[in-house]
């Protein structure tokens, strides 16, 4: 049994017990402001934590004074698996698309979902403690890409 309370808790034989959500745990290194700004772009990503089974995320580039994109992402622990699902403005109806996780270890974070095009998989790399790079994958007008996000810690 889990909930949106701060803590959940399972029983067993009879005992509460605080769940743990391990696969979540693991990307608690997501938490905080990040950016990158270049000539061009302003890019931001924020990660709060939203209960003890999920984290919730913004991501936006800023041209100048314009929002340019907008994404929300929800990453969240379900049956002891972790999904990433994210909503981008103005795309796909708004609707979401959740990825979930293939790959972890201590540094570097794997979400797939081989059914969408672009991206089809999403690969966070914790370079330091206050640097990330996010590369997203997948086929673009027939041809395989990806695009590389440099972050660095601001908060």
């Amino acid at each position: 049994m889990t909930s949106c309370k701060k803590e959940s808790q399972i029983q067993v034989f009879g005992i509460k017990t605080k769940k743990e959500f391990n696969q979540l745990k693991k990307a608690n290194w997501f938490i905080g402001n990040w950016e990158n700004i270049s000539k061009e772009a302003t890019f931001k990503e924020i990660w709060k934590t939203k209960n003890d089974s999920s984290f919730v995320g913004e991501s936006f580039v800023i041209v100048e004074k314009d929002t340019v994109f907008y994404e929300k992402i929800d990453l969240f622990e379900s049956n002891d698996s972790l999904f990433y699902k994210v909503s981008v403005k103005d795309q796909n109806k708004e609707k979401p698309v959740s990825f979930y996780l293939t790959k972890s270890n201590d540094k570097e974070l794997t979400f797939e979902n081989p059914k969408h095009d672009f991206p089809n998989k999403i690969v966070y790399t914790k370079i330091t403690n206050d640097s990330l790079v996010a590369v997203i994958y997948g086929k673009k007008d027939g041809k395989e890409m990806s695009e590389n996000f440099p972050m660095k810690k601001t908060k």
